[in-house]
């Protein structure tokens, strides 16, 4: 295997020395130049309402030089809407402040009015038949046991073979 790889190297050698193989120039370095904004601005922003899947998103930022202000807002899932406003300067760095909001107005319930149960009376009971006792039961009749039955005796045929295979993805066992 020595052999090999002695004989595989030098026929790279002999090929590079030769040639053979192209070898890359070096490009010269392309310089580009890249435009600073010195006070930049953009305002942008979006709004998402998604009848079909119930997606409502907002968001709008403005950046003036080096101050970004800005604001976006999102349904929960717990029926409140999360509104954020934030701003961010090189003085003061990023402050945001987090409202929530009730997606459903709060609806003041009625007061409820207790009215009084109506009353029900009960009709008197009638006066029952005096309780009278049924015939004496009849009399319980011992059954005379059954006779046992004595089973043949196992004859002995040999050892008996069972074959049980356990699945391994290492080892496969038969028994």
């Amino acid at each position: 295997m020595a052999f090999k790889f002695t004989i595989l190297f030098a026929a790279c050698i002999a090929v590079a020395s030769a040639g053979v193989v192209p070898v890359a120039t070096p490009l010269a370095a392309v310089a580009q130049v890249e435009e600073y904004d010195p006070h930049p601005q953009y305002t942008y922003g979006y709004d998402v309402k998604d009848a079909l899947s119930g997606d409502s998103k907002t968001q709008v930022e403005t950046r003036d030089g080096d101050i970004v202000q800005g604001q976006y807002s999102l349904n929960d899932a717990d029926g409140y809407r999360r509104i954020v406003d934030y701003t961010a300067d090189p003085i003061n760095g990023f402050n945001a402040v987090v409202r929530r909001e009730p997606l459903v107005a709060a609806v003041a319930a009625a007061p409820v009015v207790a009215a009084p149960a109506p009353v029900v009376r009960a009709a008197p009971l009638a006066a029952a038949a005096p309780f009278a006792y049924a015939a004496a039961p009849a009399p319980i009749v011992a059954a005379a046991p059954a006779p046992i039955v004595k089973a043949a005796p196992l004859v002995a045929a040999g050892p008996a073979i069972v074959k049980t295979q356990f699945a391994s993805p290492l080892i496969s066992y038969a028994y």
